[in-house]
């Protein structure tokens, strides 16, 4: 089946990527405005982009109202302050991460709200998410206009892992199955856990040049 999206209306297309394109890993990010005024907001459209330097990045879109109405808080925060930190979210935490998705009005705090626990930050000023398994510490690296979107790149200055989720420390081992992640998947409730994998080596031209060679014998 076609879907042309020169010919669909923006809804339908946005409809058509998020039930394909998954699972996404979640981004919750924290920002404060510039009276310190915390927001938490958890975004789908997000991935890693690079490792020198190592950037992330989320796709923050407009409010409910509109392309017209103002930027969504954590975006007018990261525009003022240049910082936020990126959470991510463990099968436990996903209910809380659920809430801080409500369209609370300007100046609330969602942690406070949902009742989650702050720790300082080391490099930024918004805190991180305590009870996230893993914390992301982010200047803003680029803005860039993406139609109706703004993609947020952010520069890692600093990464928290629970220590518990930490193999060898020397080595930079983490236990990422333990880190319990959740995926997004499509409509508007739907999450997957990465506790099932599957393990697909990667094959080396050599390898792959010797298995043709044994296929034409």
């Amino acid at each position: 089946m076609l879907f042309d999206f020169e010919t669909i209306p923006t809804r339908e297309a946005y409809k058509l990527m998020v039930s394909t394109i998954v699972p996404r890993p979640i981004a919750w990010v924290v920002s404060q405005d510039q009276g310190g005024v915390v927001n938490a907001a958890p975004y789908s459209f997000f991935n890693a982009f690079g490792d020198n330097p190592p950037v992330v990045g989320f796709s923050c879109g407009p409010r409910p109202e509109g392309a017209d109405a103002p930027a969504k808080d954590t975006l007018a925060n990261i525009r003022a302050t240049g910082q936020f930190v990126v959470c991510l979210v463990n099968e436990a935490m996903g209910p809380a991460m659920s809430a801080t998705a409500t369209d609370f009005p300007p100046g609330v705090d969602e942690l406070d709200e949902v009742g989650l626990e702050k720790a300082a930050s080391t490099r930024v000023a918004p805190p991180r998410i305590a009870q996230s398994p893993v914390a992301m510490e982010c200047e803003t690296f680029q803005l860039v206009p993406v139609g109706h979107h703004t993609l947020v790149l952010g520069r890692v200055l600093a990464l928290h892992v629970r220590d518990d989720c930490v193999l060898n420390a020397e080595k930079y081992y983490i236990d990422t199955p333990k880190l319990d992640l959740l995926g997004r998947m499509h409509g508007r409730g739907w999450y997957t856990r990465t506790r099932d994998r599957v393990d697909i080596p990667r094959t080396t031209l050599a390898e792959w040049q010797a298995r043709k060679a044994g296929a034409a014998e």
